[in-house]
């Protein structure tokens, strides 16, 4: 059955919208996002986001753009959109730019469950389950993510005994159906990764080579600096630090909090603690997310901890 929510998801993703205004339509609408975080995720200013609103909400009316799930013939020029919003509205949940706490569950959990109507709408769209599979994954690791005082724990310090096994198991079963399909896609691509991360049963057993090997791959669908930025970091486990800096250093993503969140990590596993100190602040300072800022800040005292003793011969 078809509800109200994926109806509404399909009007704000109408071709007759512009790509941006539809994500961001259905971030206000659906998502609940407020128009100042909205205007982060897109990183333009409070009022050109309000605007941008303003202009398609006006679009649908004057169009007339129908508020129901398209025909059959019609969900193929529509479903790009629609999965690209229901994974921002997982992500959203998943690291929350507003709030108190690291994540915000119930998004994480209306987008996968949203996801899984689109799949029961298109069960032979394999983006779609792919990018079921990949949520599945990935919200499988939440009751890691966090301590008990709300800080942020990265993936290699996280206890794998809290990740959900149910869901790792679904998840992966999603990406081995997706692989029978040999028709691969972005979603699935990272939904693989996300099932080699989960295969682990320790950090140091996670296939790193295979990690590399499939954002070879997604780079063939996806070429984006971000996700060379997580390649780097893949990269950086199995060549070592100075290869993945280097990798690094090439990428315009100035203004993302988690390039300079990388790059300080880079910079501290070769010694330069002065740099990676300053990398950290900069992370900071593009974050709002109390748990991140906190995990930041952690890294920073332990960097000057660690350079005190030794800082002249380090940072030469």
């Amino acid at each position: 059955m078809i509800d109200d929510q994926l109806r509404l998801i399909f009007t704000c993703c109408h071709p007759a919208l512009a790509p941006e205004a539809r994500v961001a339509l259905t971030l206000r609408l659906i998502a609940g996002l407020q128009t100042p975080e909205i205007a982060r995720a897109f990183m333009v200013s409070e009022s050109t986001m309000a605007q941008r609103l303003v202009r398609a909400k006006n679009k649908i009316k004057a169009a007339k753009i129908p508020y129901r799930v398209p025909q059959e013939a019609e969900l193929p020029e529509r479903i790009r959109s629609v999965l690209a919003v229901l994974y921002l509205i997982f992500n959203e949940g998943y690291v929350s730019t507003a709030g108190e706490g690291l994540t915000r569950d119930d998004l994480a959990a209306e987008a996968i469950r949203l996801t899984r109507s689109v799949v029961d709408l298109m069960p032979d769209e394999p983006e779609a389950v792919g990018l079921l599979a990949l949520m599945l994954l990935i919200d499988a690791r939440r009751a890691a993510r966090t301590a008990s005082d709300g800080s942020l724990v990265r993936l290699p310090d996280q206890d794998r005994s809290l990740w959900n096994a149910s869901q790792m198991d679904e998840g992966r079963a999603l990406v081995r159906a997706c692989l029978r399909r040999s028709q691969p896609g972005s979603y699935q691509i990272q939904a693989a990764i996300n099932a080699v991360h989960c295969d682990a049963t320790v950090a140091d057993d996670t296939d790193w080579p295979q990690i590399v090997r499939l954002y070879d791959q997604l780079l063939e669908h996806l070429p984006t600096d971000t996700v060379r930025l997580n390649q780097a970091v893949a990269v950086a486990e199995v060549e070592g630090p100075q290869p993945a800096l280097r990798m690094v250093d090439q990428l315009d993503l100035d203004g993302y909090h988690l390039l300079h969140l990388t790059r300080g990590d880079l910079l501290e596993r070769l010694g330069r603690w002065t740099e990676a100190a300053e990398e950290f602040q900069e992370a900071m300072s593009l974050t709002a997310n109390p748990a991140e800022r906190r995990l930041i800040a952690d890294r920073i005292e332990h960097i000057a901890s660690a350079a005190d003793p030794m800082r002249g011969a380090a940072d030469d």
